[in-house]
């Protein structure tokens, strides 16, 4: 399978000088969800779409859990899961608590070495509106 992109215009508006460059941009062809992994997986083992979608939800909830306990997530083969979040700067330590100071917060995610790996040797790609794939 092949990487969608697209070349995409962006102006710089910082510089002092405005000038506009053009970048490739990967375009994403659809979203898998949680029943069309049970059933692919389902299909590869001995454990039916149920077995596989209840341990599927049962991860999402434990990754959850896990998460809010400050603990971060390794999941061998796919990548490690950790929380991080934006906060904004103090002139003093005392300044900073966490209902004034944080902004927002996300998720880290590390790759595996095996899907840096992956990565690394590099994908096929092309044009968005090409019929070659």
């Amino acid at each position: 399978m092949s990487i969608r992109y697209r070349i995409t215009k962006r102006s710089n508006n910082i510089a002092i000088e405005k000038k506009s460059n053009y970048i490739m941009q990967a375009v994403s062809t659809g979203t898998i969800n949680i029943d069309r992994l049970s059933y692919e997986i389902s299909n590869e083992c001995t454990l039916s779409k149920v077995d596989v979608k209840a341990v599927l939800f049962a991860l999402g909830e434990k990754l959850e859990f896990h998460l809010k306990e400050g603990k971060t997530v390794d999941i061998e083969n796919i990548g490690k899961f950790k929380i991080g979040f934006k906060s904004i700067a103090a002139e003093n330590a005392q300044d900073l608590t966490p209902k004034k100071s944080i902004v927002k917060y996300h998720l880290n995610f590390q790759p595996s070495v095996y899907i840096k790996r992956w990565l690394k040797k590099g994908l096929t790609t092309y044009k968005e509106g090409s019929t070659s794939k």
